[in-house]
């Protein structure tokens, strides 16, 4: 998720959380402070019957009203305590919030149950005061504050997506440099334009750490390519001797393997150094030339390169091979497919087989061998090898980086006794 998603998210939802919140106390005060004036005009009606009742000496007469009722009811001394309640009258045929009960109209009402003595007598008495035009006017205010909340949020949203994604533009602008940053180049990352102290040391730290990346990357290609470059003096002097060494007497049975020996040594010693240097080329895009070829003749040509190896082996060679253009490399091309033919047969047994398939989006080598799936963990490591191969374990290695580096994909597959091993286009 990306960091404005989130942030936006995070920021609506605590919004929408308290905004709920604040509303429903919003809501309640409203209801309660409303509900405390009518409680204040109950409390004046009764005041004005408790007057009366004193100047008179009798009830004050009772008149039918929508939006008030007051109705007395004898009772025993000292039996009715004091009290406000919410509750239902009926009422006459009128707009608000109804209740039917019996074929009767109710609406919601305050009422103060109180109690008046006078003309010898006890009463009861319940002054009942209409409460739908104050609900009405809470759930007025209360939807004006959603709707005021409902823009508050949207405008929120709006100033949070567009003033944010200017904040952020710097960032990006950093990130798309880092993409398309390349060691192996001259241009260096440029100075952001910005007033956004972070992003300014940012990018500070960034055009550092290139530079210093650039300077260690420059020192290791010299030293690499220098190391190369003297092995091969020296691997060429033991050859030579060795050559001369060989040509001066005869030799016991002996010193002939001690011989053979150092012949196979150098000459792992010579491939060791030519993988390592084109490793080293491909990891950092310096072979260029791409032109466009056809992968079926190559394949086919390869197969006969290796045709006395199979055939010593007792190898069957099966394929199947369609047209298939890239516009490529035809040196790493090459140096790929040699790999992945040269490990099926290193890594099969005798008698064995190789199936080669040549698709429009796929190449696949399978060959059979040790009966059990190799570690894809390990598979692609440097100088990982079993213990039976006779190679420096750099074949796979360079054969994944060469896939990246024309990006194609290389993968490992085991199934019915078949290593299979695919790249795909």
């Amino acid at each position: 998720m990306k960091l404005l998603a989130r942030y936006n998210r995070v920021t609506l939802i605590t919004t929408v959380v308290v905004m709920l919140i604040t509303g429903i106390i919003y809501y309640i005060a409203i209801h309660q402070i409303l509900i405390n004036d009518v409680d204040k005009d109950l409390e004046v009606e009764e005041n004005e019957i408790f007057e009366y009742t004193r100047l008179n000496n009798h009830l004050p007469q009772v008149f039918e009203s929508n939006d008030q009722q007051i109705s007395f009811y004898e009772a025993q001394a000292g039996s009715v305590k004091r009290r406000y309640i919410d509750t239902l009258y009926k009422m006459a045929p009128r707009t608000g919030r109804k209740w039917r009960h019996h074929g009767e109209r109710y609406e919601t009402g305050r009422g103060l149950i109180t109690a008046v003595a006078t003309g010898g007598r006890y009463y009861q008495v319940l002054i009942v005061k209409s409460t739908v035009e104050t609900e009405d006017l809470v759930q007025i205010i209360f939807g004006i504050t959603i709707g005021v909340i409902l823009l508050l949020l949207f405008t929120l949203f709006i100033i949070n997506r567009l003033l944010l994604n200017r904040l952020w533009q710097p960032f990006h602008n950093l990130l798309k440099e880092l993409r398309s940053f390349n060691i192996a180049d001259n241009k260096d990352i440029p100075q952001i334009d910005t007033t956004i102290a972070e992003f300014k040391e940012l990018n500070q730290a960034v055009t550092s750490m290139s530079a210093r990346v650039k300077n260690d990357y420059t020192d290791l290609k010299t030293f690499t390519e220098n190391a190369s470059h003297e092995l091969l003096t020296p691997i060429a002097v033991i050859n030579s001797k060795l050559d001369t060494l060989l040509q001066t007497d005869n030799f016991s049975q002996q010193q002939s393997k001690l011989l053979n020996d150092l012949y196979t040594a150098v000459s792992r010693l010579t491939r060791l150094n030519q993988s390592l240097l084109l490793l080293v080329k491909i990891e950092n895009h310096l072979l260029e030339g791409n032109r466009d070829i056809s992968l079926k003749p190559i394949i086919e040509e390869i197969i006969i390169q290796f045709e006395e190896i199979f055939q010593d082996k007792g190898l069957k060679i099966t394929s199947e091979l369609g047209d298939k253009q890239l516009h490529t490399n035809p040196y790493l091309i090459d140096v790929l497919l040699n790999n992945l033919v040269s490990n099926a047969i290193r890594h099969n047994h005798k008698n064995g087989e190789i199936r080669i398939t040549l698709a429009n989006d796929r190449l696949s080598i399978q060959n059979t061998g040790e009966n059990i799936p190799l570690q894809t963990e390990t598979l692609f490591k440097r100088f990982h090898k079993s213990s039976s191969s006779e190679g420096n374990g750099l074949g796979l290695t360079i054969s994944r980086q060469i896939c990246d580096n024309l990006g194609y994909l290389l993968e490992y597959d085991f199934q019915n006794g078949l290593h299979t091993f695919t790249v795909l286009f």
